[in-house]
């Protein structure tokens, strides 16, 4: 049976409506780690340190997806709370379409600057040329990349996150079948990597498109739209603290592989390409679960049931807290066969690897609730606390602990332990803004 926005949910059906988003994104991120995986095992660890090095790069210019997807299906969700379907419809239109404008024009200056970039980075030789190359052929499908990304949060909203689901599985399907082609049996190394990539978002990204401009029994349909720069600005502000995340996460990966290039040479950026392919596993949850979560708590919020935004979010916090013991248990227990997936031929990043794994995992204990209250406050169009969030846990709380902690302890584990500290100091003030607005919100 259809589970509809205004619903009261209990905690089955608040499971049932988020699991598809949770799936989706942790479908996402395999797919993800699959072209570490064949780069690693199949073109060597030279082209997998290649990928890792420019990775956060090309995730910076992607992130207009995650702050159309969350700040447009936050403000998307309240006009349908407040019963207008069509403006609802109109601007939902007029997000998809910019983005693909803007996804264009990013994508072209992108491929500009790759070089320089990448020599900022520290890539030289045939690490520049490979950094040049990959990332070229992934910046062609930006626009697709962008869209998937919107997608996610998108078929939440309309009601249909199962279909957002078949989606993210036919394009992940996509991507490791084209990666064992390209990589595994053709041997195009990174080429076919970027390659398998791109075709896949074409899937997740290009794919939808069909589906709403058709008639479908969904909310939400593609239309004629007309230009409306305030809820251009509005949902730019709602999701603020997405783009946010997402551009610092890649900011602190290029400052990580810098501090690690300086304190363990490229196997600790081999490393730490390893762990974030994991980790990248692990939060999915969190942020799949708060993707699904948030059309909810924006459509209560637009149609003013305080109570049912007091339960959702006792609920909520209630499964985070169970979910982060559980990753961080399961994390410890995982460091040693997931470390062998990527690096069993060399025998000193192994332990490194393994090391690293095992001080890193605490940091999702911490991760899930700043996670989530990030895209609560986000989901109650407060921009600004959900921005201040995300700035402070990605970006400030990370570059002063990995500058300063290398210092004070030994030079790699204090990298490794700087990711911990940031997010413990993250819950904390997630905790604090969730108290002071409790009133403003009557949850």
């Amino acid at each position: 049976m259809k589970i509809q926005l205004s619903e009261h949910f209990t905690y089955k059906k608040l499971l049932r409506f988020t699991l598809p988003s949770i799936v989706m994104m942790v479908f996402s991120s395999i797919y993800g780690v699959v072209d570490g995986l064949f780069v690693s095992n199949f073109a060597g660890t030279d082209k997998f340190t290649t990928v890792n090095l420019i990775m956060p790069f090309l995730m910076i210019l992607g992130t207009v997806g995650f702050m159309f997807g969350a700040g447009g299906s936050a403000l998307i969700a309240k006009t349908l709370g407040e019963g207008d379907k069509g403006k609802a419809n109109r601007l939902f239109s007029l997000f998809v379409y910019t983005s693909i404008i803007i996804g264009a024009v990013i994508a072209v200056l992108g491929i500009v600057f790759l070089a320089p970039v990448s020599r900022l980075l520290g890539a030289k030789g045939v690490m520049l040329d490979d950094c040049v190359t990959y990332g070229t052929y992934i910046l062609i499908a930006l626009p697709a990349f962008i869209l998937q990304m919107e997608f996610q949060t998108f078929f939440v909203t309309a009601e249909n996150p199962n279909l957002g689901l078949a989606f993210t599985v036919a394009s992940g399907v996509t991507n490791i079948v084209l990666d064992a082609l390209f990589v595994g049996v053709f041997g195009w190394g990174i080429i076919g990597a970027a390659v398998a990539t791109g075709l896949s978002q074409a899937v997740g990204g290009f794919g939808p498109l069909f589906y709403f401009f058709s008639k479908n029994s969904s909310l939400l349909h593609l239309s004629k739209t007309n230009f409306d720069g305030k809820a251009l600005l509005k949902a730019c502000g709602n999701g603020s603290s997405e783009l946010m995340a997402n551009v610092s996460m890649s900011l602190v990966g290029m400052l990580y592989n810098i501090q690690l290039l300086k304190y363990a040479g490229e196997d600790g950026v081999a490393a730490y390409g390893v762990l974030m392919y994991v980790t990248m596993l692990f939060l999915a949850i969190f942020i799949g679960y708060s993707v699904g979560t948030a059309p909810i708590v924006g459509y209560h919020y637009g149609a003013q049931n305080h109570d049912e935004l007091k339960g959702l979010l006792k609920k909520s916090l209630r499964i985070i807290l169970l979910s982060s013991v559980a990753m961080c248990i399961l994390a410890e227990l995982l460091a040693t066969p997931l470390s062998l997936v990527f690096v069993s031929k060399k025998a000193e990043l192994l332990k490194m690897t393994k090391d690293a794994f095992r001080i890193y995992s605490f940091s999702f204990l911490f991760a899930g609730l700043a996670i989530y209250g990030s895209s609560f406050f986000t989901a109650l169009n407060n921009g600004l606390v959900s921005a201040i969030i995300s700035f402070l846990r990605t970006l400030v709380f990370q570059v002063a602990a990995v500058l300063i902690l290398p210092l004070v302890m030994n030079g790699v584990d204090g990298i490794w332990l700087s990711i911990v500290v940031a997010e413990l100091m993250a819950a904390v003030l997630t905790a604090i803004f969730l108290v002071a607005n409790k009133k403003k919100y009557q949850y």
